[in-house]
């Protein structure tokens, strides 16, 4: 829906959202042998985002949790993101490093626990995903560009276009991709790129990003003195993303984890695995039994509820 415009357009994906949510979720509902009257509670992104859609999702939960008398449970999108590598396996163990990397953001987090995270390093301008799927859009690609990026650049070979490593020596722990993504377009502009002319420009591009990325990663674990990287967010299913991290964090004597692929950009089940982790706060009683947190514990008849567009992932506290 949203390729014709070479990205998300707020108010169709609201309206699209209104249209699915409810059939989805009988639908998911059908397909897991599960009634609403099995659920504990529900977790909905509250931010940050696009105000309407986010709008969408927190009245259907709300709704949905004062009709069944059970908690509703807000989550930061990006806590979705960084926690969706503990539905893997093997799964890191808290105390953590964690690359977040996505359209929309792209962070470096020392994680402690859940809600206890610290900014190390973030971008200064766009973020990676964005200069992917812009770069996608300068070569003809489409919509949304880093699976087209990196398809592309399997044929093509880094180096025969030269491009810059933004802020790859800049003595901090921050990103900038907007100069790599303007670089790319003075490196088209005006001319007529052939099939191999494009996928050398994908593979540089690829190539210049993910060094970046893996530098600043690394450097992120040595500083901390942290021996694990949990990567997360869409670039996350990079491949070559994934094989230079795996690789050059093992010779340094440390592991990375990531989320399964298909949960690597925006889903439902990293939302609900952060809900479950604040619902329990990993609290268990004398018989190893998970129990609510007090935060939840009573019900109430009040859910008004309101949304984050714009929301600091530090200001999350503890589960």
């Amino acid at each position: 829906m949203h390729a014709d415009y070479g990205g998300v357009v707020p108010e169709l994906a609201s309206r699209d959202h209104i249209r699915r949510v409810l059939p989805l979720t009988r639908e998911l509902l059908a397909t897991s042998g599960t009634t609403l009257n099995d659920l504990t509670a529900i977790a909905y992104t509250q931010g940050p985002g696009l105000a309407g859609a986010l709008l969408v999702g927190a009245s259907i939960a709300h709704g949905l949790a004062y009709a069944l008398d059970i908690p509703a449970i807000g989550i930061h999108h990006l806590e979705g993101h960084l926690l969706s590598p503990l539905l893997a396996s093997p799964a890191p163990a808290f105390p953590f490093v964690a690359l977040l990397v996505s359209g929309g953001h792209t962070q470096l987090m020392q994680v402690a626990d859940v809600g206890a995270y610290v900014l190390l390093g973030e971008t200064v301008d766009d973020a990676a995903g964005e200069a992917f799927d812009k770069t996608a859009q300068l070569l003809g690609l489409g919509y949304p560009g880093g699976p087209k990026i990196a398809a592309l650049a399997e044929l093509g070979t880094p180096g025969r276009v030269k491009l810059p490593r933004p802020m790859l020596g800049s003595g901090n722990l921050n990103f900038s991709f907007s100069g790599l993504k303007t670089a790319v377009l003075t490196a088209v502009r005006g001319k007529t790129l052939s099939d191999a002319d494009k996928a050398d420009l994908a593979a540089e591009f690829q190539a210049a990003a993910v060094d970046v990325l893996v530098a600043k990663s690394l450097a992120a674990l040595e500083e901390t003195s942290l021996n694990q990287l949990v990567v997360a967010g869409g670039v996350g299913a990079n491949r070559l993303l994934r094989e230079r991290l795996t690789t050059q964090a093992t010779q340094q004597g440390c592991h990375v984890f990531y989320p399964p692929l298909d949960l690597c950009t925006d889903n439902g089940a990293m939302i609900a695995l952060a809900g479950a982790l604040r619902l329990t706060s990993g609290v268990r009683d004398a018989s190893g039994t998970l129990r609510l947190s007090s935060r939840f514990n009573t019900r109430s008849s009040s859910h008004a509820f309101t949304v984050r567009p714009r929301w600091d992932l530090e200001e999350l506290r503890p589960a």
